[in-house]
């Protein structure tokens, strides 16, 4: 039962804290705007500013990674015909645009006066459009790879961000249940027997840009199929019986060319399991 009730909060801290977010009022932008709407995709800048620190203080998992990147993944059909543009949104009049490249990918910087000024980021799109996640990336790496450190790294940028936007409360429940305040650390932990079992087969789920067929983690001779569906793929980030450097190897159902192959890596039987 208490695994069960553990599995339960790890889902909350996936899935609830926007859904938390989403009952406190949201600033309306001006109607002058080009970009004004009512109820726009927001994030608070404290929330950001909890994942940026996280970055800095686990940096050890990913050094190659200069800095900590977010991916905007579509939850449904974006409809609009306005091409997708953020900024920070503050009191007093605070603006500081934020530049989107063609990967939907973005970073967001250190601004002393846009953390005075309580500020927000908000893209211009309504609710539950897309959906704003951390991204981590080591250079010379395949499009299909990636590195076990770096999706550690992740995870704790993402725990930390959660951890700002749910009540205090929930966070001292889910520490009390997992007896432990490093919740990555539970997600296919092969040393914690408390659970029976449970923390060896929870894996933290990760978004792929397209759809997968397979994904397998790699290192060495050593290799392990890892549960795919529809865009994730789940990892246990939390067994260090494998290293910062194991690669997870994709499989997407399509390639992002379509002169170009899917690797079928993913597909194949693996060597050894964890």
């Amino acid at each position: 039962m208490r695994a069960r009730s553990a599995l339960m909060l790890a889902s909350l801290l996936l899935c609830g804290a926007a859904g938390a977010a989403d009952e406190k009022p949201v600033r309306e932008l001006e109607p002058v705007h080009v970009n004004a709407m009512r109820n726009p995709e927001v994030r608070k800048y404290k929330v950001i500013l909890a994942g940026l620190d996280a970055f800095d203080k686990h940096h050890a998992l990913a050094p190659a990674a200069e800095r900590l990147q977010f991916r905007l993944s579509a939850r449904k059909t974006d409809v609009s015909p306005e091409p997708l543009s953020a900024r920070l949104v503050g009191d007093g009049g605070f603006r500081l645009p934020i530049a989107i490249d063609a990967d939907r990918r973005f970073t967001v910087p250190r601004v002393e006066a846009a953390e005075d000024a309580n500020s927000e980021l908000e893209l211009n799109r309504k609710r539950r459009v897309y959906r704003t996640e951390p991204e981590v990336r080591s250079p010379g790496l395949a499009v299909n790879q990636r590195r076990l450190g770096d999706l550690r790294l992740e995870c704790k940028v993402t725990i930390a961000m959660a951890k700002e936007e749910i009540p205090l409360f929930f966070v001292l429940t889910i520490n009390t249940i997992l007896m432990r305040t490093d919740w990555c650390g539970f997600f296919g932990d092969q040393n914690d027997t408390r659970f029976e079992g449970a923390s060896r087969t929870a894996h933290f789920s990760y978004h792929a840009e397209r759809p997968l067929l397979g994904a397998i983690l790699v290192e060495g001779n050593r290799s392990a199929k890892l549960e795919v569906q529809k865009e994730q793929f789940e990892v246990p980030i939390g067994n260090m019986s494998w290293s910062d450097d194991a690669i997870v190897e994709l499989t997407y159902a399509a390639p992002a060319d379509p002169a170009a192959p899917a690797t079928e890596t993913a597909g194949e039987t693996p060597r050894t399991a964890p």
